[in-house]
């Protein structure tokens, strides 16, 4: 330790400079280690990394696009679907030919409902799927918005 961090300033300049009398970190990112986690979608793809997922299905649009956005920087990759129902199946085939869970991603709303027979045809055959789907911020539930 420095004994010059506990010495009284020696410039003459008594204004009240609040960064220099705090230990608090004046850039927010300062305290972050490396790599932190810093929203719900890079925490969402973070776990999705640490539990082994190699490739997602999906569909990119609405509610699930901060967890594509921080997909874009992760060891995941995405294969892009025309449609929802196609993901499912997809995922469902992935995950039983590779030996892990499937994985595949939605939008909230309609995105997230053509995503039901796939899940339905994993269940039925006791395959391990996971189905990801946005939602829309918590003002707009119940007002209509997907």
């Amino acid at each position: 330790m420095s004994d010059t961090a506990a010495q009284p300033r020696s410039d003459g300049d008594e204004s009240d400079d609040s960064s220099a009398a705090t230990d608090e970190p004046t850039d927010p990112d300062e305290g972050q280690t490396a790599g932190a986690v810093s929203t719900g979608a890079e925490s969402v793809v973070a776990a999705l990394e640490a539990a082994g997922a190699k490739t997602a299905f999906g569909v990119q649009g609405g509610a699930i696009m901060p967890v594509y956005d921080a997909l874009y920087d992760s060891s995941i990759r995405h294969v892009t679907m025309a449609h929802e129902q196609g993901a499912a199946h997809a995922a469902d085939a992935y995950g039983v030919v590779a030996g892990e869970p499937g994985l595949c991603m939605a939008t909230s709303g309609p995105g997230a409902t053509n995503l039901v027979t796939g899940i339905a045809d994993a269940d039925m055959d006791s395959d391990a799927m996971l189905a990801l789907t946005g939602q829309v911020p918590t003002e707009f539930v119940g007002n209509d918005a997907f």
